[in-house]
Order: structure tokens, then C-alpha cells, then sequence
């Protein structure tokens, strides 16, 4: 795969259309969810317990439509796709449906936000914090996204 990056745009190389990374990219505005946060985490070495703030980054998007799902982990080759526990019943006494979950975390999401972000609009702003997050750290070699995935555009 191949990737160039400037100050504030990122361009990235896939065996993907365009009109694919557009339509998830739009699954993203209207049914995903972004986390791009800092949680204290407690960790424990030997006697000692510490707390340290820990970066989550993660991408998931839940709906009821699983094969919408299975078609987004085939075509990102990242992430799973899983079971959504859903409790209680609705208004009138009935179940919800049944619901599945796609989730891709830390440099994965990095990976799929390079993909989306020409086409994203609601989730613009989250995803330019983990490019720019991702970027500062590509700046020490931390990151090198050729070696990541190695695809190419049909």
C-alpha cells in the first residue's frame, strides 16, 4: 500500500473504487460511532497499583442488516464482526431485533480513516484528531502504512 501524507492532507493507495470507500464512509456518518479518548486505566505492577491515561481509538459501526457488515470486514480486511447484546424489550412488549457489530481499533482505525476521510462529513472532525494523531507518531517511524497493508486501486 502506498501513502503520502502532507500537513492536512492524507492519501492512501487500496484495492478499493472510490465509490466504495464513499459508501463507507457514509455508513460511517450515519451509523458509526468514532471514539477518539483518553481513559485512566489502572495498571498493577508487583504491590504497586498505578493510573495512567490510555488512548482509546476505536471505529464501530451496529445495525440489524449483518451481511451489510460482513461486506464491510471483507472489503477493509480489519476489524470484527459480532453480536451486539441488546436488552430489554420495546414499548409495546416486543424483542428489538437482533444486532451486529463491526469494530476496528487503534492503528486499524487509523488505517480505515485514511480510506474515508475525502468522502466523510459528520465524522470529519474525529477522524482528522486520529490522523493527526497517528501522523505526529509516522514523524518518529512509528507508523509506515506501505508496509501495513500492501494493496493497490483496481
Amino acid at each position: 500500500m502506498m501513502a503520502t501524507m502532507t500537513k492536512q492532507k492524507f492519501y492512501i493507495r487500496i484495492k478499493m473504487t472510490e465509490v466504495e470507500a464513499a459508501y463507507i464512509a457514509g455508513l460511517f456518518d450515519g451509523e458509526g460511532t468514532i471514539t477518539y479518548k483518553k481513559y485512566p486505566e489502572r495498571k498493577k505492577k508487583g504491590n504497586k497499583v498505578n493510573t495512567y491515561n490510555c488512548w482509546r481509538i476505536s471505529m464501530e459501526i451496529a445495525m440489524t442488516d449483518e451481511s451489510v457488515l460482513n461486506w464491510l470486514h471483507e472489503a477493509l480486511k480489519v476489524g470484527t464482526v459480532t453480536p451486539k447484546k441488546v436488552n430489554g424489550k420495546r414499548v409495546d412488549g416486543t424483542s428489538y431485533l437482533k444486532q451486529w457489530r463491526w469494530r476496528c481499533t487503534f492503528r486499524d482505525a487509523y488505517y480505515v480513516c485514511l480510506l474515508i476521510w475525502p468522502f466523510a462529513h459528520t465524522k470529519l472532525p474525529k477522524i482528522n484528531k486520529i490522523l493527526d494523531h497517528y501522523y505526529t507518531l509516522q514523524k518518529n517511524n512509528v507508523v509506515d502504512i506501505r508496509d501495513y497493508h500492501k494493496r493497490s486501486f483496481k
